[in-house]
């Protein structure tokens, strides 16, 4: 991963990626608000994003939108987690992501430790029990009643126009 690749803190500004990993592991689940497939799965990634609230890494979200369409897609769970705005998809193609929701681990010499892409609990398993190892903290528990079952996710690099906004 290229060392300048830019995230854009939501109501700050730019950073390089090698900024943000200069202390901590970053975790980031990233979505696309202007799709079914990262709106479904909302309320379960912000549940696994809790779990490491305070373990010694950085977790957040990777949203790809303006600010204004991630608030409105987000909700409350802006305020919870440190959140990232990637409108024109550049951090999402630094990461190598092709589909969307993806979960990924970034270590603090930059290298992808883990990545999910698509919603299958078992690859994000793998990724969230190794983060839990690597910090000495508990493992999220997941699937939950309510959770959704397993998709492949929608292409990375967009399709729509128009935010969804998940019902709360």
């Amino acid at each position: 991963m290229p060392p300048d690749l830019t995230l854009h803190p939501h109501g700050g500004e730019p950073l390089s990626m090698a900024d943000q990993v200069t202390m901590f592991h970053l975790v980031l689940v990233v979505l696309d608000p202007y799709t079914i497939e990262s709106s479904v799965l909302l309320k379960t990634a912000g549940r696994i994003l809790e779990e490491f609230a305070g373990a010694d890494c950085r977790a957040g979200w990777l949203i790809t939108a303006d600010e204004a369409d991630t608030s409105a897609f987000l909700g409350p769970w802006e305020q919870k987690f440190l959140t990232f705005c990637d409108p024109e998809r550049k951090a999402v193609q630094g990461l190598g992501l092709e589909s969307l929701p993806a979960l990924i681990h970034i270590g603090g010499d930059l290298t992808i430790i883990g990545k999910a892409e698509g919603w299958e609990p078992n690859d994000w398993r793998v990724i969230t029990n190794n983060l839990a190892k690597m910090m000495s903290w508990s493992k999220p528990s997941f699937p939950k009643s309510g959770d959704p079952a397993p998709f492949d996710g929608s292409p990375a690099a967009g399709r729509d126009t128009e935010a969804v906004t998940p019902q709360a």
